[in-house]
C-alpha cells in the first residue's frame, strides 16, 4: 500500500494509542504470571499479535477479543514446551524477550521471524544466555535468527554491550524465573529508560530487580510473577509524528491522555519542540499537550541515547529548523528494523534534506523539501517519518509500504487525516 501526501495544515484534537514497549511487556509478564491479568488500553498492533502469538505457543491463555481490555491467564511461572516454530513476525523486541522466555523450557524450542528479525543481531543475547546455563544457537552460526534454544535457564554472571537494551531487558525479565538468580554487567548501557520500564513492570508483576548505576543488574532466581490489573499508557513515542508535524507546518493539535511520568525516552518530545522555538503549553497536570506550529524553528544538539526510536522523526525536524541540529549516541538506531539513520538519510535526501552523518551522530542542515517517491523500507517509523516530512514539502510525496504504520500506530491514517493532513491511502 502507499500513502500519497501533500502539505497541510493540522487542527484539532487527538488521542494516541497504548504504548509499543509497555504492551509487549505486559503480554509477556500477563502471559508468565500466576493468575487472571487483566491490561487496559493496549497497542492493537501488529507486533503486539506476534507476542501474544508466541505467549500461547508456551501455554497462556490470552483473550484479545475485546480492544480495550486484554485478559492474561498465565503459565503460573513454567511456561511450556512450545508446538511450533516461535514466530515472531517483524517484532524485535517480541524476538528478544521470547528467546529468553523460552530459555526457560526445560526442551527445546525454536524461534525465527520476518526477513528483517533474520538478520538482526542477537549474538550478544546467545552468548549471555549460554552463559547464564542455556543452550542457543544460531542454525546458520551467524548470531542471527533462526535461533535453536534449549533450557532450563541456571542462571550466574555474564555481561552485555550497553548499545541495545533489547538484550538486557530479556535476561531481566527471564533471571527472575532461574534457578538460582543473575547477574549482567552492562558496558555502557545506552538506552536506559527501557530498562526502567522493564523493571517497574516487573515489580508489577511481584519480581524485584537491583542494579549499581545501571552497570551491573542483579536479579533474585525463584521469584514468581502473580496476575496484576493496569493500564499502558499513551505512546510517547507514537505522539512524536503528529506532534512534529504540527511544529512544522501553520498548524494546532491538542494531545490528551499523555502521562508524564511515563518511563518512555520520548516524553521530551514537547520539551525538544519548547527549546527549538515551538509553542508548547500543557495543562491537566501535564496530561494534555498543546503543540503550535507556525514560529521560526532553530537547530540544537540532542542526545538520542535514550531515545533511538526517535532519529527518524528528528531528522524531520531538523530539516524545518534554522542553522543545524545535531543528533548524537544514535547507534543503537542502527540495529533496528533497518539502520534508521542511514534510511532517514537516504530517504530525505530524495527530498532535498542536507545531512553529515558518522557513525555515531547526524547532522541535519536546514533544507527546503520538495515532494518526491519514498521508500517506506518495510519500516513503520521511516514511513511515519517521511509522511510528517511530506505535509511540509512543496508538491507531492508518495510513500511505499505504508501499511507498515499498523506495527506501531495502527490508525495512524485515521488520525493524521482526521486532523486534517491531505493524506491518501491507495493500493
Amino acid at each position: 500500500m502507499k500513502f500519497i501526501i501533500k502539505r497541510s495544515s493540522l487542527q484539532g484534537m487527538t488521542q494516541i494509542p497504548g504504548n509499543k514497549s509497555a504492551s509487549a511487556r505486559a503480554i509477556v509478564l500477563g502471559g508468565l504470571a500466576e493468575g487472571v491479568s487483566k491490561v487496559t488500553n493496549p497497542l492493537p498492533g501488529v507486533d503486539s499479535f506476534s507476542i501474544v502469538g508466541m505467549m500461547q505457543a508456551l501455554g497462556a491463555k490470552i483473550d484479545i477479543s475485546n480492544p480495550q481490555e486484554w485478559v492474561f491467564e498465565g503459565v503460573a511461572n513454567q511456561p511450556r514446551v512450545p508446538g511450533c516454530v516461535l514466530d515472531a513476525g517483524n517484532s524485535g523486541t517480541g524476538y528478544y524477550i521470547l528467546t529468553a522466555i523460552a530459555s526457560l523450557v526445560n526442551g527445546y524450542s525454536v524461534i525465527t521471524g520476518d526477513y528483517q528479525i533474520c538478520r538482526r543481531p542477537a549474538q550478544p543475547l546467545i552468548d549471555g544466555l549460554n552463559d547464564l546455563g542455556a543452550e542457543v544457537f544460531s542454525t546458520r552460526n551467524a548470531g542471527v535468527a533462526p535461533l535453536v534454544i534449549k533450557g532450563p535457564l541456571k542462571g550466574g554472571r555474564t555481561k552485555l554491550p550497553g548499545i541495545n537494551s533489547q538484550w538486557l531487558t530479556p535476561l531481566l525479565i527471564a533471571g527472575a524465573l532461574s534457578q538460582e538468580g543473575i547477574t549482567v554487567i552492562e558496558d555502557n548501557l545506552m538506552e536506559w529508560p527501557y530498562i526502567d520500564m522493564t523493571m517497574a513492570w516487573m515489580k508489577l508483576a511481584g519480581a524485584t530487580c537491583s542494579h549499581k548505576n545501571y552497570d551491573e543488574f542483579h536479579v533474585d532466581g525463584g521469584q514468581k510473577y502473580r496476575a496484576f490489573t493496569t493500564h499502558v499508557p499513551a505512546d510517547w513515542g507514537s505522539s512524536g509524528y503528529p506532534m512534529i508535524a504540527t511544529a512544522i507546518t501553520h498548524s494546532k493539535v491538542t494531545f490528551v491522555g499523555m502521562d508524564p511520568d511515563d518511563f518512555a525516552g520520548e516524553r521530551r518530545y514537547p520539551y525538544i519542540l519548547q527549546e527549538m522555538g515551538s509553542k508548547v503549553t500543557f495543562s491537566d497536570s501535564g496530561r494534555t499537550v498543546t503543540v503550535e506550529g507556525g514560529n521560526d524553528l532553530h537547530g540544537i544538539e540532542i542526545d538520542c541515547s535514550g531515545t533511538p526510536d526517535a532519529i527518524p522523526i528528528l531528522a524531520v525536524l531538523g530539516c524545518k529548523a534554522k542553522g543545524k541540529t545535531v543528533l548524537r549516541n544514535i547507534g543503537a538506531s542502527r540495529l533496528k528494523e533497518t539502520d534508521r539513520t542511514r534510511s532517514i538519510k537516504e530517504e530525505l535526501t530524495k527530498m532535498g534534506g542536507k545531512f553529515e552523518e558518522t557513525q555515531d551522530s547526524l547532522t541535519i542542515y536546514h533544507s527546503e523539501l520538495k515532494g518526491a517517491v519514498m521508500d517506506g523500507r518495510h519500516d513503520h517509523r521511516i514511513v511515519m517519518a517521511t509522511a510528517v516530512a511530506a505535509l511540509m514539502a512543496q508538491g507531492t510525496t508518495t510513500i511505499d509500504h505504508a501499511e507498515f504504520v499498523k506495527v506501531s500506530f495502527p490508525n495512524f491514517y485515521e488520525v493524521m487525516k482526521g486532523l486534517g493532513a491531505q493524506i491518501e491511502l491507495v493500493e
